[in-house]
């Protein structure tokens, strides 16, 4: 994208902060805003040219989130329970890890996630395989 269009596009934009790097929660705060205002604008149109700003946004304040709210240290089972409760998941609706009997005794620690089950998961709920792993 020529700079000159980008220059036009943004002055068209209700975004007119510099994309730089995240340093204090005002930033992070201010740069969530922005990107919320521009997906508004934008939605799903990856043709428009703020497409990339926020493809960048979001980059920048992934960074800051990472550095800044380190998720507890969670066990495979006690990620696959939070999962079910967010779903509103039983047992029986976890056919990725097996019978409801398989499930049980996983979620009782019997039983330890295999590579399979991990991956089925990671791939129903959109997550990194890692999250299942102890």
């Amino acid at each position: 994208m020529k700079t000159r269009t980008f220059t036009k596009t943004m002055k068209k934009s209700s975004i007119k902060a510099p994309l730089l790097a995240i340093h204090t929660e005002q930033e992070y705060d201010e740069a969530v805003e922005r990107l919320h205002v521009l997906v508004d604008e934008v939605g799903d149109h990856p043709e428009d040219p703020r497409y990339r700003v926020i493809e960048t946004l979001g980059v920048l304040i992934e960074h800051y989130d990472r550095e800044h709210y380190r998720l507890p240290e969670a066990s495979g089972v006690e990620v696959v329970r939070f999962l079910m409760e967010e779903h509103g998941l039983t047992q029986k609706d976890l056919p990725e890890i097996g019978s409801q009997g398989m499930v049980s005794e996983v979620l009782s620690g019997r039983r330890p996630l295999n590579v399979r089950q991990v991956h089925a998961l990671a791939e129903r709920f959109g997550v990194k395989p890692g999250a299942f792993l102890d």
